[in-house]
C-alpha cells in the first residue's frame, strides 16, 4: 500500500487485500508460522471425514473417465497440504497410484512437504490439461475484490479507516446491477468469477468444485460479509498483513454451464457423513468401536450443522462428464 510522507494513502480495497495477504510479508505468503490452521478452522481442520468424502468424490470421477492411466487431483487453496494427504491415505492403492496431486498456493511449499506426502506437486497456479477433480475449499473468499458503497468504490488505509472513492462503473456496474442490484454497501465479486472460470478452463475433463460460506442474489446479505480473523478469533478486516481479511462468495455468479449448488450439508450426506449416532448394542459387542463411532458422529455432526460448516455452498461443475448430484 502506498504512503507519501507519514500520511498513508487509501487505495480500493481489492489493492489493499492483494497487498495484505499476498504481497511481501503479506498473510499468506510469509514464511513459517501455523499457516491457516492457527488463524481459523475449516472443514479440512475439523476432520478426516472431510477427506474421505472429497476421496469418494474423486472415485466417482474416476469411474466417470473411464479410470485413467493418469488421475488428476488438483487442490486450490492448498494451505500446508492437508486435504491432499488426507485423500490420498483414504484411497485404496490401485487408484493412489494412478494420482498426480498438485497443491495449488501462491505460498512456497511448507517445510516437511515430502514428510506429509512425497506425490504432492507444489504448484502456484492449476496445472493445464488435466483430468480428473479441481477442489478449491475456501479459496474464492480470499480473493480479492472491491467494495462498492452508494454507488462509489471504497477506499481504505493500512489501519482499516475508509473513505469514498469514485463512482463504480464499466465491468463492475455491470456485476452489480446484475448480481448485487440496489445494495447500500455489496462486495464486487467479478475477479472471483474470472479466478473460478481460469481455473475451470484447466480441466479438459472433470469435476470443478468450490467450496466457501457463500450467498446467491435472493440472500445478498445487506451489510457485505467482509472481515478478518486472527489466531482464531473474528476481528475487524484491517489490510494490514497481520490478519486474514476475507468476504464470503456470490457462488452462484460464479457458476458456469451446467453446474449445481448445494449446501455442504447436502454434499457431504450424499458423500457418506452422516452424524447419526451409532447402534447402542454396539456399546456392549465392540466398545471401542462404539466410542470411535460416536466420535466420528460428532465430527460429521459438525461438518454438516447448520448454521455452521453445513450451510457452506458447494459449487460443482462439470467439464466434459456428467453433473455429479445428491442421489445421482
Amino acid at each position: 500500500m502506498s504512503t507519501q510522507g507519514e500520511a498513508m494513502v487509501p487505495v480500493r480495497w481489492r489493492t489493499a487485500m492483494e497487498a495484505a495477504l499476498y504481497g511481501p510479508g503479506g498473510f499468506y505468503v510469509r514464511p513459517g508460522g501455523p499457516g491457516p490452521a492457527g488463524h481459523f478452522r475449516t472443514s479440512v481442520h475439523a476432520s478426516s471425514l472431510y477427506a474421505g468424502a472429497v476421496a469418494r468424490l474423486l472415485r466417482w470421477v474416476d469411474a466417470e473417465l473411464g479410470r485413467p492411466d493418469a488421475l488428476d487431483l488438483v487442490d486450490v487453496g492448498a494451505g500446508r497440504g492437508e486435504l491432499l494427504a488426507g485423500v490420498l491415505a483414504a484411497l485404496e492403492p490401485e487408484t493412489a497410484a494412478r494420482v498426480r496431486p498438485y497443491a495449488v498456493e501462491r505460498a512456497a511449499a511448507p517445510e516437511g512437504l515430502e514428510g506429509l506426502d512425497p506425490r504432492i506437486r507444489w504448484v502456484a497456479a492449476p496445472p493445464e490439461r488435466t483430468t480428473g477433480l479441481l477442489f478449491a475449499n475456501e479459496w474464492l473468499d480470499n480473493v480479492p475484490l472491491d467494495i462498492a458503497e452508494d454507488g462509489h468504490y471504497v477506499l481504505v488505509a493500512p489501519d482499516g479507516t475508509e473513505s469514498r472513492g469514485g463512482p463504480v462503473e464499466g465491468e463492475d456496474l455491470a456485476w452489480l446491477e446484475r448480481w448485487w442490484p440496489g445494495a447500500g454497501r455489496a462486495e464486487i465479486g467479478r475477479p472471483r468469477d474470472e479466478a473460478w472460470a481460469a481455473a475451470v478452463a484447466t480441466l479438459d475433463r472433470g469435476l470443478a468444485v468450490a467450496v466457501d460460506y457463500a450467498h446467491t442474489r435472493d440472500t445478498r446479505p445487506p451489510f457485505g460479509t467482509l472481515t478478518g480473523f486472527r489466531a482464531g478469533r473474528e476481528v475487524p478486516a484491517v489490510p494490514d498483513g497481520g490478519c486474514d481479511v476475507t468476504a464470503h462468495v456470490a457462488l452462484d455468479a460464479c457458476a458456469g454451464p451446467g453446474a449445481a449448488l448445494l449446501t455442504q450439508r447436502e454434499a457431504l450426506t450424499a458423500l457418506g457423513v452422516s452424524g447419526g449416532r451409532p447402534p447402542l448394542a454396539l456399546a456392549s459387542a465392540d466398545p471401542a468401536a462404539y466410542v470411535r463411532a460416536l466420535a466420528g458422529a460428532g465430527e460429521a455432526a459438525e461438518l454438516t450443522a447448520r448454521g455452521g460448516l453445513g450451510d457452506f455452498g458447494w459449487l460443482v461443475q462439470p467439464v466434459g462428464i456428467p453433473a455429479w448430484r445428491p442421489g445421482g
